[in-house]
């Protein structure tokens, strides 16, 4: 398209710097065909250059991969106390942005998404496709799970069903919570961790001063939770029974902030320095990259054109 534009705007330059009749001797010199040649080496080359970023592949060979990495389940409170904004822009919506940093970082673990509310459910089993389990974060709200309240223990005992097996080394459970467990039985669940060597990390968000609870109802407005009494719903951080299940399972807890939210110091200080799992041995594809090629051609082109002249040869 600009070769098109510039070819316009240099006849109507030569137009106006002479009469039509004259044109034609004036720029008799000029070899138009290898003009246009010079152009199409120039648009060919670029659209070379551009073939080579897509990263042409053909051929390949079976290769063994290896994987080392930790088993890491992560379990996302989905309760409507999650809507509260003591830390902005909700408690929810943090903790999501949260563990998309924390999975920047991961390289080779095994990363896998509960929802738990009044039940638990495993959004997403572990995998070491990010992009997968990024997209099942993403798919997560209060509506998430139809059973409302929150229970705890069944966001434990649904991730030790998640793992493959009961003899790894490190299976680690980080549950993202504001504490208010209403179902009761944690201390079981805990001890049963704590039995199959599952470390649990608890993620604490909310303050202790509590926070009114944001809805929206069906005509589009918004107003805060009541209880059936119609007493507005105040939800507040339970530190002391995140602690206790952390600690009787040899993990962690940490409070969430809005400037450091605790996922990325559970890593540094902890999950860093675990020993990697070995994972089974797989034969993948591995494919040829083919893209030196289109580019070496593009590369002669461009050296090419500016060696071909635009005139024509002198006649005797």
């Amino acid at each position: 398209l600009f070769y098109l534009w510039s070819w316009q705007r240099r006849k109507e330059s030569v137009h106006k710097f002479a009469e039509a009749s004259l044109v034609g001797e004036i720029s008799k010199s000029l070899n138009k065909k290898k003009r246009k040649f010079k152009n199409f080496l120039v648009v060919f080359s670029v659209f070379l250059i551009v073939l080579s970023l897509i990263r042409p592949q053909w051929g390949f060979k079976w290769q063994e991969v290896k994987r080392q990495g930790l088993d890491i389940l992560i379990a996302l409170d989905t309760s409507n106390s999650m809507l509260a904004e003591d830390v902005l822009p909700s408690r929810l919506e943090r903790s999501k942005l949260a563990i998309e940093d924390l999975v920047k970082r991961l390289h080779g673990d095994r990363v896998g998404l509960i929802a738990f509310s009044g039940t638990a459910f495993l959004q997403c089993p572990l995998t070491i496709d990010y992009e997968g389990f990024l997209l099942s974060l993403e798919d997560i709200t209060v509506n998430s799970i139809p059973i409302g309240g929150t229970s705890l223990s069944k966001a434990i005992y649904t991730g030790l069903k998640s793992y493959d097996g009961g003899k790894k080394k490190n299976k680690i459970l980080i549950i993202i919570t504001d504490g208010e467990d209403l179902e009761g039985g944690v201390e079981g669940a805990a001890a049963r961790a704590k039995a199959e060597n599952v470390v649990i990390y608890c993620v604490g968000i909310g303050t202790q001063e509590g926070e009114l609870i944001p809805i929206r109802t069906n005509s589009g407005h918004m107003e805060f939770l009541k209880d059936t009494e119609g007493n507005v719903v105040k939800t507040r951080l339970n530190e002391d029974m995140l602690q206790e299940v952390a600690l009787s399972t040899g993990g962690m807890y940490v409070r969430a902030t809005g400037a450091e939210f605790g996922l990325e110091y559970i890593y540094e200080k902890r999950l860093s320095n675990l020993e990697k799992e070995e994972f089974k041995a797989k034969m993948e594809k591995q494919y040829f990259e083919r893209f030196q090629i289109p580019l070496a051609l593009a590369f002669l082109l461009l050296l090419l054109e500016p060696l071909i002249g635009d005139r024509r040869k002198n006649e005797n």
